[in-house]
Order: structure tokens, then C-alpha cells, then sequence
């Protein structure tokens, strides 16, 4: 769904789960943005963010989370690990796109 939605304004990349996209940055990859989840199978959110500022370090791009979890702590935790912005589901696409958009602007 997201793909669809963001793709007539950006490039999209998927990757089939957490570990695929850390591998992906891994062999050298950037990416503008990332929008992940927390709730994933092999690797939760915010193992993904410490692997991913693990290798990508000070260039790391924006990251916005998406979950169904609404309770602080996690986003606290997500925030901890880089996050910069949290969002929780359901959610609607266009708020999803300004959000992505003024990240993108700073």
C-alpha cells in the first residue's frame, strides 16, 4: 500500500523484512528516508534502527515509524535509536506524506 501511495512522488525500495533492508545498507546502499514498522517478523523496529545506525552511523537517513503501539516507552525507545518520527496505526497516507515531506525539507 505504501509503495503504491509513494511512488508517483519518490522512489520506493522495498525489502521482504527487517534483515533484507540491513543488508541492504550493509553492502553500501542509501536511502533518503525509511519508513518502517515495529512490529516485524525476524527483527522488531528497534533492532532494525540499532542495526541500521550501527552501519550507516551519522548518515543515517530520517526514519518514521509505523505501529500499532501507542504506549510511550516504545516510542521513547524509538526515538533513542534515531527515529524521527512515530507514527501510529491506522494512519492516513497523506499526513504520512507531509510528515516524509518536511522531513525531507530539513
Amino acid at each position: 500500500m505504501l509503495s503504491n501511495f509513494l511512488s508517483p512522488m519518490y522512489t520506493v525500495v522495498g525489502k521482504q523484512d527487517a534483515r533484507d533492508a540491513v543488508t541492504y545498507f550493509g553492502e553500501g546502499y542509501k536511502a533518503d528516508a525509511i519508513i518502517s514498522d515495529i512490529m516485524m517478523p525476524l527483527m522488531t523496529g528497534t533492532e532494525f534502527l540499532k542495526a541500521t545506525r550501527e552501519i550507516l552511523g551519522d548518515m543515517m537517513p530520517p526514519v518514521i515509524i509505523l505501529s500499532g503501539v501507542e504506549q510511550s516507552n516504545e516510542r521513547i525507545k524509538c526515538f533513542n535509536y534515531g527515529a524521527k518520527d512515530y507514527m501510529v496505526k491506522p494512519f492516513n497516507p497523506e499526513e504520512l506524506l507531509i510528515r516524509l515531506d518536511n522531513l525531507l525539507k530539513n
